[in-house]
């Protein structure tokens, strides 16, 4: 790694966390910012306009986070799905700061569109093309405008962030045909793109969180992250989740490893990484999940998340 004092790891860095509203990508761009990375945050809601989600989380907000944590924010309403408006964000960063050294795929939004355990026949086809071109084409229009910035000087890194490692996504259905094609995809672009970046001393990934305590999924368990414990009263396998920061925290620790290029074209978890760079979610737990899921609960075990995190 780096001798240089957590705050300053990635000082003189700028990063592009596509899709930082909420969720992963915002806990990626805080803790980029925490590591002293200049941070351009993207996505749809903003303080004057909210995405069809309609929830309070904006790109605003997270710049905020970014910057309070010791980096700079910096918010640039875009839709990923519209080539004209990415082209002109990096053609902004290109102008602002002259380089891009680390770019992260986040962009997704396709939460309230899968229907779960629904037969390809039956699920909505408007809704299951729509998650397919939020999940994928995002990432490839962003990756198109945005590389050749990154590939400029050797070191960049490009982070494809998904759900489900490939190993994990090789041999499981995920849910839905639809959200199923979205996730592996995703993972099939960090290997893809790997080979492309290689001859620039460019590095590319996939990445998955373990089971993310996003604000969605507190929700979902009519939770906050100050009493997330309580949703374990309704899927006690729950007590494996992690928050936003964790799979921040390995993009972090990706990004100021001097090795990195060890990893070109692999798929990882935050769980894996903690468990090479030694960080750990903000309680202090390394919560391995996707070894968890295999190991206990797909083996029909009790809850018990000792040895696992």
């Amino acid at each position: 790694m780096t001798d240089k004092p957590a705050s300053e790891r990635l000082r003189g860095k700028v990063a592009l966390v596509a899709g930082a509203t909420r969720g992963a990508g915002r806990g990626i761009a805080v803790e980029l910012g925490a590591a002293g990375a200049t941070v351009y945050v993207t996505g749809r809601s903003t303080r004057q306009q909210r995405s069809e989600y309609n929830l309070a989380e904006t790109i605003e907000d997270t710049a905020d986070l970014v910057t309070a944590a010791g980096g700079q924010g910096i918010a640039v309403p875009t839709d990923h799905l519209e080539p004209a408006q990415v082209e002109t964000l990096v053609q902004r960063i290109d102008n602002e700061q002259g380089q891009l050294d680390i770019l992260v795929n986040d962009i997704w939004g396709g939460e309230f569109l899968a229907q779960w355990e629904t037969p390809v026949w039956e699920h909505s086809l408007e809704n299951g093309l729509r998650m397919l071109r939020l999940a994928i084409d995002t990432h490839l229009i962003t990756s198109h405008f945005a590389l050749p910035l990154l590939i400029r000087q050797p070191g960049g890194l490009l982070v494809e962030v998904t759900d489900g490692t490939e190993a994990y996504n090789r041999t499981h259905y995920r849910l839905s045909t639809f959200y199923d094609l979205a996730k592996t995809s995703v993972n099939r672009l960090g290997w893809s793109q790997a080979q492309e970046l290689k001859p620039y001393q460019c590095t590319a990934v996939s990445l998955t969180p373990g089971w993310i305590r996003s604000e969605i999924m507190l929700g979902h368990f009519g939770v906050t992250e100050a009493n997330w414990r309580d949703a374990t009263t309704q899927d006690p396998h729950f007590i494996i989740s992690e928050t936003p920061h964790f799979v921040g925290r390995a993009v972090a620790h990706l990004a100021a490893d001097p090795q990195v290029a060890r990893w070109n074209g692999q798929s990882l978890s935050s769980g894996q990484l903690a468990q090479v760079y030694g960080f750990t979610d903000l309680d202090g737990s390394q919560p391995d999940c996707w070894r968890y899921i295999e190991e206990v609960r797909e083996a029909g075990k009790p809850a018990d998340p000792t040895g696992y995190r």
